[in-house]
């Protein structure tokens, strides 16, 4: 790309929901954090899921403590999934899941035994176009990942060491960027010794780039899942070495639109007493995350206005403020 293009200012700055333009998106809310409350939740946007279906899943380094259980996973597995798989990609960084083999032992440690696991750069990666970026015009992502005809962003939705927060974004962007090749692109100049130096806003722009590569693959056939819970500052990459949960647990949200499912989640952040939400706002904001948010939307990407329905009380509308009364600090 030109040396002249420049990544955007502002990021910094929670954009509030009246200052916000355009039309509402459906999301679809539960404060019941278990299998059962995944399972209904699934129904309200699964209706978009045919044919042979990907779910994208952080599956954690080794014995991580923050990832979406296991057994609400199984469960969704056994009652509502049939001809799916979870799809990973090996990571950048060297750890647990860099080669394929590694990732394999991990996920045989992690306990996801249950279903079929592709990796999906095992076998090598594979150009998406991407329309009407201004750092690419195509990403590199697993190349098994054309072999789906639909995609579920499953998401434990936290902090994140670079991101600021890590949602359905991010869980596509960097999840089914390629190990070597699509993850340099995101997060490193070419020639630069230092792996990490792409940060804040243009990282921002080069990971929302790379999810538009797989969003405008699948097309209408795609789905999010964001699990407000055990919300570290840190990502489900750090594994046990994790900065300690110190934010309330919040729900599941649910949507058919991208955009409105991480803004959504954010709100809902935002709507804790600021005592609760202090961590996980400094980080989303020290890292101008909120950049995230505002080039989906510039890139067509979504809503960042929706009707949030609360599915535990007969789908009625509900705002973030009702949704987090009575969420209990999280005391570890």
């Amino acid at each position: 790309m030109s040396k002249t293009v420049k990544p955007a200012t502002g990021g910094e700055r929670y954009v509030p929901y009246d200052e916000r333009t355009g039309e509402e998106a459906v999301v679809y809310f539960t404060r019941d954090l278990s299998a059962e409350g995944l399972c209904k939740l699934y129904e309200k946007i699964s209706g978009v899921l045919t044919g042979k279906l990907a779910v994208k899943l952080h599956t954690g380094e080794q014995h991580g403590p923050n990832i979406i259980p296991r057994e609400w996973v199984k469960a969704l597995f056994a009652e509502k999934l049939q001809n799916a798989a979870i799809v990973e990609t090996n990571t950048y960084y060297e750890g647990d899941r860099y080669t394929t083999a590694q990732h394999r032992e991990t996920l045989n440690v992690n306990g996801w035994t249950f279903c079929d696991v592709d990796i999906l750069d095992e076998d090598g990666t594979a150009m998406l176009p991407i329309e009407g970026g201004k750092w690419f015009s195509e990403m590199s992502v697993g190349s098994h990942l054309k072999n789906y005809d639909s995609l579920l962003a499953l998401t434990h939705f936290k902090g994140h060491v670079a991101g600021g927060f890590g949602g359905s974004n991010k869980n596509i962007g960097i999840g089914c960027a390629d190990g070597r090749v699509g993850k340099a692109m995101i997060h490193t100049t070419p020639g630069q010794d230092d792996m990490w130096d792409i940060k804040t806003e243009e990282f921002m722009e080069r990971m929302t780039e790379s999810t538009k590569a797989t969003v405008d693959f699948f097309g209408k056939n795609i789905a999010y899942i964001n699990v407000l819970r055990n919300m570290s500052v840190s990502c489900d990459c750090e594994g046990c070495a994790a900065m300690p949960v110190v934010t309330p647990n919040i729900g599941m949200v649910a949507s058919l639109d991208l955009l409105a499912a991480d803004q959504a989640s954010i709100d809902l952040v935002y709507a804790l007493d600021e005592k609760d939400h202090a961590d996980l706002v400094e980080r989303i904001e020290t890292r101008h995350s909120h950049r995230q948010l505002s080039y989906m939307k510039e890139l067509g990407m979504g809503c960042d206005r929706y009707i949030l329905v609360d599915i535990d009380n007969g789908d009625e509308r509900i705002f973030p403020k009702d949704a987090v009364v009575g969420v209990v600090p999280f005391e570890g």
